[in-house]
């Protein structure tokens, strides 16, 4: 259509050119020397537009020339910018797909670009954050400084905090009467393992810090998380489970991982009667943001659990039957840890009354979730 529009103007121009060229009779006489050179009016204007367009081009090539490197260097910048955005949006997927190594790693180049550096950072912030690198978390949060994002900055440095001080449901460790219910944790004997005391003495600080400086607190316990998204366990100490090497930190993965490599009969840790009350990570999400939000909450603590009890030896049998249904299942039981608890029941009253919570994702959606992308980690070579 462009081309039509333009034959059609230069056809006309052409037609008013001859028309206004067939009444001129002037002409141009030039001298050079002992030379003379006479040209009728009109071809001394043909020659002069074709002069002019000649130089014009030469001016344009010259400058094109002298601009090429510039060109060159921005074509350059925006190839590698468009990389950035494309990279950023594959570290994103790493991210939600719990491959947070890889998440870092793709992340790097998007950090280079004004455009997309404070995203990139959040992510490997994010992805640090998971991996327990609290240092490279902490200075990749550092080195954001654009305004626009610094309210999502804060955001994340909140989560972090939140997740770093969240209490345990070890703090129960001595308990010898159930369910658990809060307060307990002071009526009972304290934990004998260093993890479940260092649970119960940051419990102890934030009560300290409200009755010394009134800083509020509120106090939040949950109860055996299962989800998506686990790694090696921080160091990479591999633990030996019949014919498959663990360095992981929960019953849950740790099983279906076993059973998906083919362990047949399956290594469990004690006689597998121990009771876990196993509370969905979008629940314990959920709730935590509650007890952050509620006004009732200020100054108070919560167990936050499913109020189902499944033993490990149940676990063991519901993960079997989903991955091997129909054939026969064998156990055997290794040594235990030293401070293994063999009842962790929670009372879930206080945080329904209360924050109007309660986890609702059974085990078995949990298991269906989490089979899937143990299948696509071990594929991934990650685990």
């Amino acid at each position: 259509m462009r081309f039509i529009i333009w034959l059609i103007v230069l056809s006309v121009g052409a037609v008013v050119a001859a028309w206004l060229m067939k009444n001129n009779t002037g002409h141009l006489v030039l001298f050079w020397n002992i030379h003379r050179i006479d040209l009728s009016l009109n071809m001394a204007l043909v020659l002069f537009v074709i002069f002019s367009g000649i130089l014009f081009s030469c001016l344009r090539l010259i400058n094109e020339l002298i601009n090429l490197p510039l060109k060159a260097k921005a074509y350059r910048l925006k190839s590698k910018s468009l990389k950035a955005a494309e990279d950023l949006i594959q570290a994103v997927d790493h991210l939600f797909a719990g491959r947070f190594i890889k998440a870092i790693k793709v992340a790097h180049n998007p950090t280079l670009f004004p455009e997309t550096s404070s995203i990139a950072l959040m992510i490997v912030a994010q992805a640090n954050h998971q991996l327990k690198n609290g240092e490279s978390r902490d200075e990749a949060l550092e080195k954001i400084k654009e305004s626009k994002h610094l309210q999502a900055k804060l955001i994340l440095q909140a989560q972090f905090l939140v997740e770093d001080r969240h209490s345990s449901s070890m703090v129960f460790e001595s308990t010898d009467k159930w369910p658990s219910l809060e307060g307990d944790e002071r009526r009972v004997p304290p934990p004998l393992s260093s993890y479940g005391f260092q649970k119960l003495a940051v419990e102890y600080f934030a009560r300290a810090a409200w009755d010394q400086y009134k800083l509020p607190y509120t106090i939040v316990r949950p109860f055996n998380c299962v989800g998506i998204g686990e790694r090696r366990a921080l160091g990479d100490v591999e633990i030996a489970s019949g014919n498959v090497n663990l360095a992981m930190s929960h019953v849950v993965p740790d099983i279906i991982q076993k059973i998906l490599k083919g362990q047949n009969p399956v290594h469990i840790l004690g006689d597998g009667s121990q009771i876990r009350h196993y509370t969905y990570g979008g629940d314990l999400a959920r709730g935590i943001a509650l007890a952050m939000e509620s006004d009732r909450a200020l100054n108070e603590d919560f167990n936050l659990s499913t109020s189902e009890s499944t033993t490990v030896k149940q676990l063991v049998e519901k993960i079997w039957k989903k991955i091997n249904p129909g054939t026969e299942l064998q156990i055997v039981s290794d040594p235990g840890f030293e401070y293994d608890v063999n009842r962790r029941i929670p009372s879930v009253e206080k945080a329904e009354n209360i924050l109007g919570f309660r986890a609702d994702v059974t085990l078995e959606t949990m298991l269906d979730e989490v089979i899937e992308w143990i299948m696509q980690a071990i594929s991934d070579g990650t685990i």
